[in-house]
């Protein structure tokens, strides 16, 4: 990607990034603009955020950022979300899949609605962005953001939430079979990774942080990750040093699923 740099900003690959206004999609978004890349910062409820963002990046590489605010659990969205950037920015390149909904679900309480927010955004979303991207031509390479514990430590009382981030996991794998050679898809796996809160927390950030509190003593680097490293993985698995690599979980959670 680094040949991109050279290049004017219309000449330079595109990559849509969901979620992109905060936290993890943010570092994202500006890792991948900084090593080239133009950006589609999709966002939902952060779209204030995403526009700086992108405000920023069009200063350092004019043309290089937009930002396409879309609702993903709506219907059509991901055509209509994909349709929206192309007609702005061209072709899909690459597409990362980090736009995420997460809170517990309790069984006896849980409802038809929660479980298709939680599916929607964690698999429906990732499943039709990337077929209409696909669709639309130009698109070579996928990352979908996972959650190491749905694999590795299911947690009681997030059975929905669990189910959604497992079978994008399993997603991940397939279509690295079904797409290739043409498209690379792969995920990484997050276990703890410290990112912005709001101020106060919402409650799905509030769980998080609770969550990561009762769990460090059970990482064996000791630490939580972070946001920029997240980046760094998806940088590489986009970049041409990952070339042969397809189909692959590179697992971020500091050893915590070995623990």
């Amino acid at each position: 990607m680094k040949d991109a740099v050279r290049g004017s900003a219309q000449e330079a690959p595109l990559v849509l990034v969901t979620g992109a206004g905060r936290r993890i999609g943010a570092a994202i978004a500006r890792r991948l603009h900084a090593d080239g890349w133009r950006v589609a910062l999709h966002c939902g409820q952060s779209r204030e955020l995403a526009l700086a963002a992108a405000e920023d990046f069009n200063a350092r590489r004019a043309g290089s950022a937009a930002v396409f605010e879309q609702d993903l659990r709506a219907a059509e969205a991901a055509t209509a979300l994909v349709a929206a950037v192309q007609a702005r920015m061209g072709a899909v390149n690459a597409l990362v899949n980090n736009a995420s909904s997460y809170f517990a679900t309790p069984m006896g309480s849980i409802t038809a609605a929660q479980i298709d927010d939680l599916l929607g955004t964690n698999f429906k979303a990732p499943l039709l962005l990337t077929q209409a991207a696909g669709q639309a031509g130009g698109l070579g390479q996928v990352v979908n953001l996972l959650d190491a514990h749905s694999r590795h430590q299911p947690r009681s009382g997030f059975s929905a939430y669990t189910a959604a981030k497992d079978a994008l996991w399993a997603l991940t794998e397939t279509l690295a079979v079904e797409l290739a050679p043409a498209v690379r898809v792969n995920g990484v796996a997050l276990g703890h990774i410290l990112a912005e809160v709001s101020d106060p927390p919402s409650a799905a950030e509030k769980l998080d942080l609770d969550d990561k509190r009762a769990q460090l003593g059970r990482v064996p680097l000791q630490r939580y990750g972070t946001p920029q490293e997240v980046a760094a993985a998806v940088s590489w698995l986009l970049s041409a040093e990952a070339a042969f690599v397809s189909g692959s979980i590179l697992t971020l959670d500091g050893a915590r699923h070995l623990a």
